[in-house]
């Protein structure tokens, strides 16, 4: 593409909130190339004549006729050195972690295995439409900077830190994880996320030593909260004989003692939070990052975690997005976690969980949590050209956001693992990156 006009057509779905999403039949994205970094942002959406007629300049005129055009993905929890563990037998959470991920995870201390890996995993992200989120690496501080390399898109990444109760071949020294944390959110500042793998694996001490680092880097936090009822138990028990923390009566409560819940805090899961924690989650302006695919029952592949009260969530004014927690979830693409999180709500017989508000938490409610919704995750004017194309749809089809984006989940419904390979096209900030058809 060298014209610094290019007009899309399509179909295109645009969601804007919860409740709001903007259907456009036989529409147009009007894209303009930015003079000083040469890429393209949008300048107009609407219908085709409308746009059409708003161009002066010569353009390029790209025809997606009958297909569907939906902005990109913002997978907010993954773990990309987990990508070998994705379907490894799932009994609970921490038998999982200790049979199938650490030993997975150290092999990534080998530099030539991870960028190998690196460069596999990254070329697939892209092609699910997944172009932003918040990244999950093993301890080690090359598997970070591999990702960071490879990565398209708008992430926040960050080394795990694992200083207690963890294999030997994945234990840092706490000077090690200090130091691993001053080197990486020094070079990578606010993309950088300090990541205590969980409060089991890090000292608190570690937490608040490295805590700061991030606050004056800019950098953001992320790490695991009440995924389940054993982990709970097992945190909080710990907790109590530490020194310092006698008295804490939650999971939460100790992130909090340690500095670490903040608005620029994901925490992820956050299934099983008492009222007391869901007000201090508040109070902090921390997101959680909530992963249906991952905490789905056992026979689906997930980790039997519990059932994400999204509505009590909301309720006390919490943010949250959705996320693969790839390796926990078994399949890269986002439209296989919409997919869980509605039908898991639809038989437990909870009301508005539908496609319309999948589709928002897997796009702009990831980007306003890293910050980035003034130019990421819709397709308003002024934003950047981040965008999927979708098969062409069934003519017969209604034509509304929640018939459509149905039509495209029932065709991975059977075979899961289709999901990861739906999207025809993505273009990044207005460049074809990817072509299935090539």
């Amino acid at each position: 593409m060298n014209s610094s006009t290019i007009v899309v057509l399509a179909h295109i779905i645009n969601p804007q909130s919860d409740k709001k999403c903007d259907f456009i039949k036989n529409g147009a994205l009007l894209l303009k190339k930015n003079r000083t970094k040469k890429n393209y942002f949008i300048q107009e959406i609407g219908p085709q004549k409308k746009v059409l007629a708003k161009v002066i300049d010569e353009c390029q005129v790209i025809d997606y006729s009958d297909h569907v055009i939906i902005p990109s993905f913002f997978d907010m929890h993954f773990h990309w050195v987990q990508d070998d563990v994705r379907q490894m037998p799932k009994a609970d959470l921490l038998h999982w972690l200790e049979n199938y991920t650490f030993p997975a995870e150290t092999k990534f201390a080998n530099k030539a295995y991870t960028k190998k890996k690196a460069k596999v995993f990254f070329k697939r992200l892209v092609q699910t439409g997944t172009l932003g989120g918040a990244c999950y690496s093993s301890i080690h501080p090359h598997a970070t900077e591999e990702a960071f390399e490879h990565a398209v898109g708008d992430f926040v990444i960050g080394n795990v830190l694992m200083t207690m109760n963890s294999p030997k071949s994945l234990t840092q020294t706490k000077k090690e994880a200090l130091d691993s944390v001053k080197f990486l959110a020094k070079k990578y500042k606010q993309n950088y996320a300090l990541t205590p793998r969980f409060a089991i694996a890090t000292d608190p001490q570690t937490m608040l030593a490295t805590g700061a680092i991030a606050k004056k880097n800019k950098s953001f936090i992320q790490s695991h909260l009440s995924e389940t009822q054993g982990e709970i138990s097992f945190v909080t028990n710990l907790y109590k004989e530490l020194e310092g923390f006698e008295k804490i009566k939650s999971y939460t409560e100790i992130y909090k003692k340690v500095g670490l819940l903040t608005p620029k805090t994901i925490m992820g899961h956050g299934i099983h939070l008492s009222v007391e924690e869901l007000q201090l989650l508040k109070g902090t302006q921390t997101a959680i990052a909530h992963c249906p695919t991952s905490n789905a029952p056992i026979r689906q592949k997930g980790l039997g975690s519990g059932l994400f009260n999204f509505k009590k969530i909301e309720r006390y004014g919490l943010r949250w997005a959705l996320g693969s927690d790839i390796g926990g979830g078994p399949f890269l693409s986002m439209f296989d976690v919409m997919r869980s999180f509605v039908e898991q709500n639809k038989k437990a017989g909870v009301s508005g969980a539908n496609y319309k508000k999948a589709l928002y938490r897997a796009t702009l409610a990831g980007a306003e949590i890293l910050q980035k919704d003034k130019k990421l995750g819709n397709l308003n004017p002024l934003k950047e050209a981040n965008f999927l194309v979708l098969p062409k749809i069934n003519s017969q089809l209604k034509m509304n956001p929640e018939s459509i984006l149905e039509f495209y989940v029932k065709k991975g419904q059977k075979n899961r693992a289709k999901f990861d390979d739906l999207v025809e096209k993505v273009f990044y900030q207005g460049k074809l990156i990817y072509n299935k058809r090539a």
